[in-house]
């Protein structure tokens, strides 16, 4: 066994078997596929690493717990079970179910931004949370630090926010325009980079004094809450759930899709303590998602979200073996030459793609091009974070170019990791090779909807 990674704290009881297709097949499958790994079939994929949000393993507690599951219309003993465990871990008062993180996002962003809009300050974005904030009709607004751009920067904390640089944005727009802040938790964009306590405390501290909410995504916030522990003074001998407890303190809501951190493959919701929201969000979740006793959830769903929470929030070894599985992958690409992104993040390893295509312009695609190249290689599927995730390719971009390769939680094991590195480095030297001789030549986009276009668009070879 690999001493940088430790062993799984648990044991599996059941498998799914896994097919590495020939390689002239992957080439069909990926030309049919527009070169987007969005739009491969499952069954041409060998490694998945596309996504961790629904792909991870439930315990053998979460379908025991399935069991129970009170599939009643209203007033479910599920919902009430999962509220009961969201007060618990989170603190919040009040809590309203939805299908998934999205659907989280969707209510908050029409419970919190009003006819007029607003900007919507974030420490960089999402693309689905950007999306809703601008349906609404907000503008969004950039107040990440300058590390949180920069892949080789190794500062801790990159998911800060840039506390002078949101209080620019209050006097200029004035709180009054400002319906929310934004601030996710293991910041998926810059590489699923944490923030530290100390920013939140700050940051907390200058909406609560101009009276704006602070809106949590706390998708990955165990991992982020991991890391405070690893890496900030004063945290090491915590338990994990009084680090989440006391992130959550410092909030006003949240938005959380459980599709990560709470191992199942469907479930969110949104909670505050705010009596307000928590009225809108309810009226909004029975026109979009169902009533606020289910929102979108099936009750056995609800039962295996609070048996998940249970499990990511207490058991610290869940968490550990997960990251360090992450770290593991990061240092091994790193040792043999590949550009990865610093530090290693929280659900991912994040690849350079500028780096790998140095004469490739991002007109081009590279990122796109990587992820191609790689399921190519060895059938892994990964999946592109730059241009084409940008909202409509439209400035402000920040300009990172990323291939993220995301490990879903409790699935796959070292002998699947290693094989993982092998085919990135391979990829990366057949890459480099061929740029001695011009290299690729990059992709066109052929096809793109409205909006989300990373999920749909259409690509083919230059």
């Amino acid at each position: 066994m690999d001493s940088r990674i430790l062993p799984p704290p648990y044991k599996n009881k059941t498998i799914e078997f896994i097919n590495l297709i020939p390689r002239e097949e992957r080439e069909k499958a990926i030309a049919e596929a527009g070169y987007n790994t969005f739009l491969l079939r499952s069954r041409h994929v060998y490694i998945d690493l596309l996504t961790d949000s629904g792909t991870g393993a439930m315990s053998d507690r979460q379908r025991s717990a399935m069991e129970l599951g009170d599939e009643a219309y209203a007033g479910s003993e599920s919902f009430y079970r999962l509220e009961e465990a969201v007060r618990k871990y989170f603190g919040y008062k009040h809590m309203v179910p939805a299908h998934q993180g999205r659907g989280a996002e969707h209510i908050m962003a029409k419970a919190l931004i009003g006819p007029a809009g607003g900007f919507i300050p974030n420490n960089m974005y999402f693309t689905t949370s950007r999306a809703h904030q601008e349906f609404a009709g907000g503008t969004w607004v950039d107040v990440s630090i300058d590390a949180a751009k920069d892949p080789a920067s190794d500062f801790p904390f990159k998911g800060n926010i840039d506390v002078e640089a949101l209080d620019k944005v209050i006097e200029k727009r004035q709180a009054d325009n400002i319906p929310f802040v934004r601030i996710e938790a293991s910041l998926n964009m810059a590489g699923g980079q944490p923030f530290s306590m100390g920013n939140l405390s700050l940051v907390s501290r200058l909406c609560r004094r101009n009276g704006i909410f602070l809106l949590l995504d706390a998708t990955r916030i165990v991992e982020n809450a991991y890391f405070i522990k690893e890496r900030e003074p004063g945290y090491a001998d915590k338990p994990i759930a009084q680090v989440i407890r006391e992130i959550c303190d410092f909030t006003d809501g949240c938005t959380m899709s459980s599709k990560k951190d709470h191992f199942v493959n469907i479930g969110g919701f949104m909670a505050t303590n705010n009596e307000t929201v928590f009225a809108k969000a309810k009226e909004l979740v029975v026109i979009y998602e169902g009533l606020h006793t289910y929102g979108g959830m099936a009750g056995r769903d609800m039962e295996a979200v609070a048996q998940g929470m249970r499990e990511s929030c207490e058991n610290e070894d869940l968490v550990k073996h997960y990251l360090s599985q992450i770290e593991y992958l990061h240092d091994e690409l790193k040792s043999r030459g590949v550009p990865v992104a610093e530090p290693p993040g929280a659900h991912a390893v994040f690849l350079d793609a500028k780096k790998f295509y140095p004469h490739l312009p991002q007109s081009a695609f590279p990122a796109q091009m990587l992820a191609a190249d790689i399921y190519l290689e060895g059938g892994v599927r990964t999946m592109e974070r730059g241009i084409v995730s940008g909202q409509h390719g439209e400035e402000p971009y920040d300009g990172l170019e990323l291939v993220r390769v995301t490990i879903p939680r409790r699935v796959y094991e070292l002998a699947h990791l290693k094989y993982v590195a092998d085919t990135i480095i391979s990829a990366y030297r057949r890459v480099a090779a061929e740029s001695a001789y011009g290299g690729a030549r990059g992709l066109k986009m052929v096809y793109q909807p409205p909006s989300l276009r990373f999920f749909q668009a259409r690509f083919e070879r230059l």
